[in-house]
């Protein structure tokens, strides 16, 4: 399949809630609604050669990095714009919402150089207008979902917020 089809085929699974191709799962108290997978474990969304997850427990860009090992995983790394609608669709469909969550992008090591944390090379970028901007020197650690228009920014990456982990199939 071409990577528009499974989008779409991840996208119907996602907000289809009742139907065969969906599978219910419960974790730590939370209910998720994913495309059924050979691949991906319960709960997460597989998309391409990948799985999603949304943790809703916010703490910092490290805490979530390292929860996200926890599961064989990296926050997640986003190489195209289809896979970002993805990521933004997974949030969406496990918070019943869209607001700021960490993604796997840092600054921290080098101003202004970008790296994912799984390694992958940062060519995808979906930043909002005068961003990243290093407010007040402070800010290393991307996060999706900001401002209206649901783009990027650099937080500081001591701020509390939800994350989505990614892992290779």
């Amino acid at each position: 399949l071409s990577l528009a089809q499974r989008l779409e085929t991840a996208s119907l699974a996602l907000s289809k809630g009742n139907n065969n191709s969906t599978n219910q799962c419960f974790s730590s108290g939370e209910h998720r609604v994913v495309k059924r997978s050979t691949s991906c474990p319960c709960g997460w969304t597989e998309y391409y050669d990948r799985c999603f997850f949304y943790v809703s427990k916010a703490m910092s860009w490290a805490d979530a990095q390292k929860n996200c090992e926890t599961m064989n995983s990296n926050l997640a790394s986003v190489h195209s714009d289809e896979e970002y609608q993805l990521i933004q669709k997974v949030v969406l469909v496990a918070s019943h919402g869209s607001g700021p969550t960490w993604i796997g992008g840092s600054d921290a090591q080098k101003e202004k150089l970008w790296f994912w944390i799984d390694g992958t090379t940062f060519k995808y970028e979906n930043w909002c207008e005068g961003q990243p901007d290093d407010f007040q020197g402070a800010q290393d650690c991307a996060l999706m979902n900001f401002a209206a228009n649901k783009c990027w920014d650099d937080g500081s990456c001591e701020a509390a917020l939800p994350s989505v982990c990614a892992k290779k199939i």
